[in-house]
């Protein structure tokens, strides 16, 4: 497995934008793509969060390496958020937030973000996600089922995510009718999935007042490096192929795959996993012929 750094950038026009780096689905961090003046960076911090919604309850979420034959992690405890703030900043954990988003419970909080809107309108201001995470929480590598592009911007601590264009999914060992890897990215075995030996891919690092951009179907796995916090936001799919697959994953796939695993139980999975592993062993077939 190779990774390369993803570019840094600022001050760019939207015709440059869309012209280098969205309409070839090439990463890169923009260091303005929200304004540095946005309220957002003077007055969000995690006392003001507990002050406005510290009694919230939240499901708490532990290391998706351990979930990597399921198609969704389950929640390994309960708490308030103000609670889980604490536990975030007082020592390293694994446990994060998942489907708790602060900027729908309050929704006034949208306004605190400004945008430097690189591409001419096409993300979507109105349906922004928040994400928390302990230092050394992890999510696995996937990619998101509607096949949008998405912008994520760090405002406390540091992420690194690597990155994995959706063309290496074979090589991933995607699980079929899913949308994640059936490997551990972070600690390869080669011998059991000789295919990661041929992935080429990006690493990404992430400050406060960064944003990586992530094109539509591409693969990413996150790492809290500290804890923190970051918000992102989509923008459809560019091509009638992507918005194909997206909708085919949101309305077909999704569900046909709830249907099987309701039927057949562990069977389909073991079979999902044998077809994983066959589509990998043809890829690496290929590479090798392609460097001969």
């Amino acid at each position: 497995m190779r990774l390369s750094p993803v570019r840094k950038i600022e001050n760019i026009s939207s015709g440059d934008f869309l012209k280098t780096y969205l309409k070839p689905a090439k990463p890169v961090i923009l260091k303005d793509f929200v304004d540095p003046e946005s309220p957002a960076f003077k007055k969000w911090d995690y006392d003001y969060f507990k002050e406005i919604a510290g009694d919230h309850k939240v499901n708490i979420y532990g290391s998706e390496i351990e979930s990597l034959d399921r198609v969704a992690s389950k929640p390994v405890g309960q708490s308030t958020f103000s609670e889980y703030l604490d536990l975030i900043t007082s020592s390293p954990t694994e446990h994060r937030l998942f489907l708790f988003n602060l900027l729908s419970i309050k929704p006034e909080l949208k306004n605190d973000i400004q945008y430097n809107d690189v591409t001419k309108g096409k993300i979507l201001k109105w349906l922004p996600f928040m994400f928390f995470g302990g230092e050394g929480s992890v999510t696995r590598n996937h990619i998101d089922i509607d096949m949008s592009h998405v912008f994520i911007t760090q405002f406390q601590g540091i992420k690194k995510i690597w990155l994995f264009p959706w063309e290496q999914s074979d090589l991933l060992y995607k699980l079929p009718y899913n949308f994640h890897s059936i490997t551990n990215i972070k600690e390869p075995d080669y011998q059991e999935f000789p295919g990661l030996k041929y992935i080429d891919g990006y690493e990404a690092v992430i400050n406060p007042g960064e944003t990586l951009y992530i094109p539509s179907g591409w693969w990413h796995y996150i790492q809290y490096e500290t804890e923190g916090y970051s918000v992102s936001i989509r923008a459809l799919p560019s091509s009638w192929l992507e918005k194909w697959r997206g909708f085919k994953n949101l309305v077909l796939i999704r569900h046909f795959d709830n249907a099987m695993r309701n039927l057949f139980k562990e069977k389909w999975f073991d079979f999902k996993v044998r077809k994983a592993i066959r589509k990998a062993n043809r890829a690496i077939k290929k590479q090798k012929n392609f460097q001969i």
